[in-house]
């Protein structure tokens, strides 16, 4: 018996574009002698669909679209995720599609409601085991975080399912796989099933789901993985036992490479979803837009982007060569557009204001919005998404400028801390020079004051970093943190006091793709008036 796992990449609310892209890979799989196409959570309407479940038009939508769905693909089981309405109830469904009827429908037991998850929001839980029979084989339904607990998988083995059918929208974060992989492995040890795990790949706003759909059989082994940041669809057997027969395995990426994939993902998925023609961004010769450069290459191609320089007069003759050379490697255009005499009519027009005031950083911050204001001017003209550099170090603390450097449309690093930005970096580098090397060895710095570094202003970034894990992602207060790290603290206190602060700045700032357990916006939601 063959089985087809689909892991494609559906457009959020395009319900009869997603429709049609079911019934053009079942129909394809008909002719290999596919019997059953298992396709993803929720792929009618694309993951996560949010308030759009809400308009009355959407379910009458995908009720039109899962009519089309069955007519068309007569001759192949299908297996597939949708919202369904149940006496006035929502669902989180999966429909098993034969001969163009519906001979099953399963209804998600376990609706996450944490992280970037808020599925209470929009549905009801359900309470029943479904099995359904094939070619004299028991398949049980399953969706995503069901097979996060042991009674849904408990309850399908005890049905008599021999194969568990899971369809899964799990987004990335560092690490993620390899734990879906061993949750579902003890399952089917434990249970003696084997399970079929599809799951999404594509970019959605911040979210990226890396795919890397696979395969256990009863005994816990893996049959088969697919790639992961690719669509594919992958065919295994079932021998005469009902166990999959092994096939290829896709070998798992590095940490470095799994992060790169997401973050390439993300920013291609972002752009061409929302219809732009390319990219640009300012390339000042520091790290963060280094390694955005690199990213946006590989997720648009060079023939898409260009890069602009903006020197002004603190920024050093190196920041300007190496910015320049790595455009050309990588073949991107590049200009050159001094701020200086933008800077100077912004200081003469201010003169009056600024008369017997010092300067300070209010100096620093035009800098920033003089560079701000091109960059949009060069997006709104070209049509072009403007990415903006920004790390999860800088956003933590507020170490950049509102309508500055944080002008852009996607933030490809918010959600990176910068000594992962360096091993980004690095491994970008493992073949050959990509970014100049001083580019990645120099002292970091902004560049808008003389002889300025990042270490004026900051703690060295292994202290800082390791502040923001533990208070952002951890929740550790600040005596937890000082007592298991040592670090000195007023400076813990001066930190976390920053990231407090700079609140409402990163509400204001352009999404970006979600790395870590715990990233800034739906990840996590502090209010910015508060007196905690």
């Amino acid at each position: 018996m063959r089985l087809a796992l689909a892991q494609l990449n559906f457009l959020v609310g395009d319900i009869e574009g997603n429709a049609q892209r079911i019934i053009d890979a079942a129909c394809e799989l008909r002719e290999q002698g596919v019997e059953l196409a298992l396709f993803t959570e929720l792929a009618l309407t694309g993951y996560p669909p949010e308030d759009l479940l809400l308009r009355d038009e959407c379910q009458r939508r995908v009720d039109a679209a899962l009519a089309l769905v069955a007519k068309q693909c007569a001759g192949i089981t299908v297996v597939l995720g949708l919202p369904l309405m149940r006496e006035g109830q929502r669902f989180n469904a999966a429909v098993v599609l034969r001969d163009g009827a519906v001979i099953a429908e399963y209804h998600k037991r376990e609706l996450p409601n944490y992280s970037v998850f808020d599925e209470k929001r929009y549905f009801a839980a359900g309470d029943d085991a479904v099995v359904f029979e094939q070619s004299g084989v028991s398949f049980g339904l399953a969706i995503c975080e069901d097979v996060w607990f042991d009674a849904p998988v408990a309850d399908l083995a005890g049905a008599g399912a021999h194969v568990i059918l899971n369809l899964n929208a799990s987004p990335f974060n560092s690490g993620k796989t390899r734990e879906r992989e061993r949750t579902v492995v003890e399952l089917c040890r434990e249970h003696a099933v084997s399970m079929l795990y599809a799951n999404q790949v594509g970019g959605q706003d911040e979210l990226v789901f890396d795919g890397g759909s696979f395969v256990v059989n009863a005994l816990g082994d893996v049959q088969l993985r697919c790639q992961q940041f690719e669509e594919q669809i992958a065919i295994i057997e079932l021998d005469d036992q009902a166990q999959p027969i092994k096939q290829a395995i896709a070998q798992p990426l590095s940490d470095e490479a799994e992060i790169y994939g997401a973050l390439v993902q993300g920013v291609r998925d972002y752009v061409t979803k929302n219809g732009f023609k390319g990219a640009v961004l300012g390339l000042s010769g520091g790290i963060d837009s280094a390694v955005t450069l690199a990213i946006a290459v590989d997720a648009l191609g060079a023939e898409n982007l260009e890069v602009v320089l903006m020197p002004s007069r603190y920024t050093s003759d190196m920041s300007n060569e190496d910015a320049a050379e790595q455009a050309k490697t990588q073949g991107v255009d590049y200009q050159t557009i001094p701020i200086e005499p933008a800077f100077n009519a912004f200081l003469e027009m201010l003169s009056a204001s600024f008369d017997g005031l010092p300067a300070d950083v209010t100096e620093e911050n035009i800098q920033a919005r003089c560079r701000g204001v091109l960059l949009m001017a060069i997006s709104n003209k070209r049509g072009r998404m403007l990415l903006t550099t920004g790390n999860k170090s800088e956003m933590s603390v507020g170490y950049a400028t509102l309508y500055g450097d944080m002008n852009g449309g996607f933030a490809p690093l918010k959600d990176l801390p910068k000594l992962l930005v360096y091993r980004l970096a690095r491994w970008i580098n493992r073949n050959g020079e990509i970014i100049p090397d001083r580019v990645i060895t120099r002292p970091p710095s902004a560049e808008l004051r003389p002889d300025q570094k990042d270490s004026d202003s900051l703690p060295d970034y292994e202290v800082l970093d390791a502040i923001i894990e533990r208070y952002v992602e951890l929740d550790q207060c600040v005596e937890k943190i000082v007592a298991e790290t040592g670090f000195d603290q007023a400076e813990v206190e001066r930190i976390t006091r920053l990231i407090d602060l700079n609140e409402y700045k990163r509400r204001q700032s352009a999404p970006g793709v979600k790395i870590t357990q715990r990233a800034y916006g739906r990840d996590r939601r502090y209010p910015i008036v508060n007196g905690f």
